[in-house]
């Protein structure tokens, strides 16, 4: 790729005048509604072959509104884990190569669970950083990256984030979205989750996952989910009325714990029968079914804001995407563990099975997408990277990172378009709500190619083989029946691995690496 625009050049970009502007918002307005830890399920617009039970559990008009307008994904994908997942997103790297591989919060603090038998490996646990920081706090465990929204600011857009960051450790240049290339931050810091969802309670001030930057709501009765709506609809009025081209992070800390009750909506589920669980929802289930519906009201009130303003809407992409699979484990919701939550699929947040990383994903670009049609093109997280910026018109730039993922533009403008990819999945660490290796958690890597969907473990070296095609549930374990593909795809996934430079573990008692996938060493 190309050199990027000068600083200079995106300065006078943005004082240009009021005709040059008009020519310069010929580039479209482009929102990203990125939902926490909402499983693929968790919504009345089904994205499996046919609708689910869960689909009827839910009520989500607003994304029903958007699927009728743009395209349905039907295969995308993220990486199990947020922070992995979010600097994949203002990146483009995959996060074999990134290393964020775990979540982050604190300074120089992994957040690991321990193991008996594995020494987990060195990763990036302080996050991204800006690509020219020299701070040495900044140059520690984390990777320099030129982000997403830095290329569209210096290439003219008004950038607001709003929400969720979670892609650096608190104390680093990278915790504070204005460092990374955002014109505007709303909400956004190091916490991966709010302290709170009540503006009685002033959002969790005071506690580590405190959200900050919303003091005017403290103390009214106001849901978090709707503070930030209305902030983000106040950013966009300003690039708005000097028709500048804006990008609009809307990442929404909903639908992460904890369930604080939106009584605006939660009185419809509380108590309420459920086809799939065969008995009523209980309080937790029903302030998280409360919890997506907010969050689809957000998405209804950023389309009204929008249709408002014809010639605005007409001009502004929006794409919905989550950040991994909605939580699997019944110590939080109802129902049997990592079944009964991603239904279909198997196993949730945190696993290596489709539950955990299979997401609700549409696009509506107008004049471009085909109303209420669907894609079975597999899309990765890292893939926005790239597709934004083609949607943009934004085709010279250059990274200091190497950029894995592949732009999706060309299936947006054609709906025949495909192209074969395989996606791969690393997790060399230790998340610390579940380590059950049957159900999909621990220390994996696994790749996704054609019909089959191969999971390693590093501790036990186990490797396990779904034909997610005709089991999405993936509960028939192919990899003694079908050894040839089984290890076709482990060499495969090794190659992608080292390729990448990716960290491993190693084994405690001899303090040799864990073998590749293949067996290599």
């Amino acid at each position: 790729m190309k050199k990027i625009f000068s600083l200079e050049n995106a300065l006078l970009l943005t004082s240009l005048s009021g005709a040059s502007l008009v020519q310069a918002q010929q580039q479209p307005n482009i929102i990203l509604f990125l939902v926490d830890d909402m499983g693929w399920q968790d919504t009345s617009v089904p994205f499996y072959n046919e609708p689910s039970p869960l689909n009827s559990r839910y009520r989500t008009p607003n994304m029903e509104r958007l699927a009728s307008r743009g395209v349905k994904f039907t295969e995308a994908y993220a990486c199990a884990i947020s922070s992995p997942t979010r600097c994949s997103l203002m990146s483009g790297m995959n996060a074999a190569r990134h290393r964020v591989t775990n979540w982050t919060l604190n300074y120089d603090q992994k957040t690991d669970a321990a193991s008996e038998i594995i020494q987990l490996p060195e990763w990036n646990y302080n996050g991204i950083q800006p690509a020219h920081t020299m701070l040495a706090a900044d140059l520690k465990n984390s990777t320099c990256i030129t982000s997403l929204p830095a290329i569209l600011q210096q290439n003219g857009y008004y950038t607001i984030h709003c929400g969720k960051a979670h892609f650096g450790a608190k104390g680093t240049s990278g915790a504070d979205p204005s460092n990374m290339g955002f014109d505007v931050n709303i909400g956004g810091g190091a916490n991966g989750a709010p302290g709170s969802y009540l503006g009685t309670r002033n959002f969790g001030q005071g506690s580590p996952f405190e959200v900050l930057g919303l003091e005017k709501y403290y103390g009214q009765d106001i849901f978090l989910t709707e503070a930030l709506t209305l902030e983000a609809i106040e950013a966009m009025k300003q690039p708005i009325s000097r028709e500048q081209p804006f990008y609009l992070y809307m990442s929404h800390y909903a639908v992460h714990s904890p369930y604080d009750d939106d009584a605006r909506f939660s009185g419809y589920y509380r108590n309420r029968p459920d086809a799939q669980l065969n008995t009523p929802l209980n309080e937790n289930e029903a302030r998280y079914a409360a919890l997506v519906e907010g969050m689809d009201k957000s998405l209804g009130d950023l389309l009204d804001f929008l249709e408002g303003q014809p010639k605005v809407a007409a001009n502004t992409i929006i794409l919905f995407m989550s950040d991994n699979g909605g939580q699997g484990l019944n110590n939080v919701r109802q129902g049997h563990a990592n079944r009964d939550q991603n239904y279909p699929a198997r196993g949730g947040k945190g696993s290596a099975f489709m539950g955990g990383v299979r997401e609700p994903m549409m696009v509506y670009w107008p004049g471009v997408t085909v109303a209420g049609s669907e894609c079975d093109q597999r899309v990765m997280i890292e893939d926005f990277f790239p597709t934004i910026l083609k949607m943009a018109g934004i085709e010279e730039y250059s990274t200091v990172q190497t950029v894995d993922g592949v732009s999706f533009a060309d299936v947006l403008r054609n709906p025949s378009a495909r192209h074969e990819r395989a996606i791969v999945w690393h997790f060399p660490n230790l998340w610390g709500e579940s380590q059950n290796k049957e159900e999909g958690y621990g220390s994996y890597s696994s790749i996704l190619k054609g019909d089959y969907h191969l999971i390693y473990h590093w501790e036990n070296r186990q490797k396990r083989l779904y034909n997610v095609r005709q089991d999405i549930g993936e509960q028939h374990d192919l990899s003694a029946e079908q050894p040839e593909v089984t290890q076709v795809l482990a060499h495969e996934l090794t190659n992608y691995l080292k390729s990448a430079e990716a960290q491993r573990p190693s084994y405690k008692a001899t303090g040799e690496a864990c073998p590749y996938p293949d067996g290599s060493k």
